[in-house]
């Protein structure tokens, strides 16, 4: 069984149905023993890092995840859930991420003033490299974003993906089992569902 972690932000039941479409025993829960006892993991979200932060630590899921990602279970990331693995973000002040990668995560500025923030619609990663999740997807296929915010990791080995909006950002990380998108698989259509079922494979063949 997959986690998706509902802290109450986000695509939540979205990414569900895209899992069910697909066939994966996916399900939705806020509940700690569930995440701790699952396959793997899945977290989701849109909307403020802080708040994200805060809905995690009330609910006592943030020790929780950032012990099973240690202790290396599969972790999929998508959107708020690729920010905060980052040790800081810049959104209403400084507040703290899981720490799980070096790295910060900062606003879009940007010099051309036809581009609108949020960044929002479809655009190309570029793969540095592909993980698992990625197996057979073309370099510069089109995925579906929604965001204001981007991360900088301190390491520049993690990144797998990159995207252009007036700047190169990173839209994708990847190191052993944790991967993460900045974009939104659930919303991606086909490859988008690939994605999501490499990533059930990627939990399936970890269990040996």
């Amino acid at each position: 069984m997959i986690a998706i972690v509902d802290y109450g932000m986000g695509n939540i039941r979205s990414v569900e149905k895209a899992f069910h479409k697909i066939g994966v025993d996916a399900r939705v829960t806020a509940d700690a023993a569930s995440v701790r006892n699952a396959s793997g993991i899945v977290l989701p979200g849109v909307g403020a890092f802080r708040d994200c932060m805060a809905n995690l630590d009330n609910l006592n899921l943030l020790d929780t995840i950032v012990a099973e990602v240690r202790k290396g279970k599969p972790y999929l990331g998508i959107c708020l859930g690729l920010q905060i693995l980052f040790s800081e973000s810049e959104e209403f002040g400084h507040c703290k991420g899981l720490g799980v990668f070096p790295g910060r995560v900062v606003r879009f500025q940007l010099a051309d003033p036809t581009l609108k923030i949020p960044h929002m619609g479809w655009n190309t990663v570029s793969f540095k490299k592909q993980p698992p999740i990625c197996a057979g997807i073309p370099d510069r296929s089109h995925f579906y974003f929604v965001h204001s915010y981007y991360v900088v990791p301190e390491n520049p080995d993690i990144i797998a993906g990159t995207t252009e909006y007036g700047i190169p950002f990173t839209s994708m990380v990847w190191k052993d089992h944790v991967m993460a998108t900045q974009f939104h698989p659930e919303k991606s259509q086909d490859l988008g569902l690939r994605m999501l079922k490499g990533f059930a494979d990627f939990v399936r063949s970890d269990r040996g």
